[in-house]
């Protein structure tokens, strides 16, 4: 071979590598962006972001860098199965999407049809995992947040365990909210305990005097809420205009700056069950923690749950896409139902998080209580 063709061949392999080097592998993002809970749609992709650039500067995933593709689904479940079709029009391999439950149920269906595999960040209805667990093709949600019959089971022992016995109810009329209700009554029953008070409200309501007028008068000791952050905020700050001072117990949301911007002082002393606080004992999670700092300049994280299930959910994903060294979805899926190396994350330590029926990727052991005090989240008292 002539030296000219030699050096041809050469430059068109070079040129042939910068491609394939150059050609990313896309992980879609959807989550809400703007409206009434962009701040844990945003606190999602702060962790989404860190953990891409933190694989891409090791080298990426089979010699490719990881690409996110945002959208933003505005929590609105009318326009989220157009979403996920653009989102499948753009190439992706995998999501991280989440946040309400309501859009995810809605685009689950065309997700599922193309067997795309969906790690949940943070949406955290319980039927989400099992909306097509028998399905033939295998079920392709997984999820990286406590769901809402983990939360309720938390919530509820913890109540009982302060040795209160007399239990007020409330929720929101979103599918995350009736949900989360379904969920504590059935583990009140364990405990053969039944709510004085039940009571409700829907997105933007801001005065909750009926509902905690009704839950006084039933003597209740303790409200257990579930709703999104911005709502329990204004129970929070109902209560405290009406001379009400009931313990609140919220679910995971009233950890968040949409509980804080609304109860402000009022927060101090509410409880949740979460996925990670700041101060972790870990040394992924101190490096997580340090990482975020560096990358945002905040002097303390925003909605850290959020954050972190962002964070681990691109991590889980990225350990699945080297094992099966393939973006094909069903061999992703396959992967990520038998991981056969530790992930070690925000959260927890993933040693086999997940198996074939089980996509729930977090129990008791990586989910704790946490309280809102002096205006930082941190480890409630046991």
């Amino acid at each position: 071979m002539k030296l000219s063709h030699i050096a041809f061949a050469a430059v068109t392999l070079c040129l042939g590598s910068a491609t394939f080097a150059a050609e990313t592998i896309k992980i879609g993002a959807m989550l809400p962006l703007t409206g009434g809970s962009a701040p844990l749609g945003l606190a999602v992709r702060d962790g989404q972001r860190l953990a891409v650039a933190q694989i891409n500067a090791r080298g990426g995933v089979m010699g490719r860098n990881l690409e996110l593709v945002e959208v933003n689904d505005e929590s609105k479940p009318e326009n989220a199965a157009a979403n996920m079709k653009a989102l499948l029009s753009k190439g992706v391999v995998a999501c991280s999407c989440g946040v309400n439950t309501g859009v995810v149920l809605a685009y689950q269906p065309v997700m599922q049809a193309a067997k795309l595999p969906n790690v949940v960040p943070a949406s955290a209805g319980t039927k989400l995992t099992k909306a097509f667990a028998n399905a033939p093709e295998g079920n392709f949600t997984f999820r990286v947040q406590a769901s809402d019959t983990l939360q309720a089971q938390m919530m509820v022992d913890y109540a009982i365990k302060k040795g209160y016995k007399k239990i007020a109810l409330l929720h929101d009329t979103t599918p995350y909210g009736t949900g989360g209700h379904d969920d504590m009554v059935k583990q009140l029953l364990t405990h053969d305990v039944k709510a004085v008070a039940v009571g409700s409200f829907k997105l933007g309501d801001t005065d909750m005097s009926a509902q905690l007028a009704k839950a006084r008068e039933a003597g209740a000791q303790v409200l257990l809420l579930y709703g999104i952050g911005t709502e329990q905020g204004h129970v929070a700050a109902t209560g405290a205009k009406l001379g009400m001072h009931l313990p609140i117990i919220g679910s995971w949301t009233n950890a968040t700056e949409s509980f804080l911007n609304v109860a402000g002082a009022h927060a101090e002393g509410a409880i949740s069950p979460q996925t990670f606080v700041e101060g972790a004992s870990s040394a992924a999670g101190r490096e997580f923690e340090g990482a975020y700092r560096a990358a945002y300049k905040r002097p303390r994280m925003n909605n850290p749950t959020a954050v972190a299930g962002g964070h681990d959910s691109i991590l889980l994903l990225a350990a699945a896409i080297r094992q099966a060294n393939s973006t094909d979805g069903t061999k992703i899926k396959a992967a990520l139902e038998r991981l056969s190396l530790p992930v070690p994350g925000a959260i927890a330590t993933y040693n086999k998080p997940f198996s074939e029926d089980d996509h729930e990727g977090i129990n008791l052991s990586s989910a704790l209580m946490a309280i809102w005090k002096k205006g930082a989240v941190v480890r409630a008292p046991l």
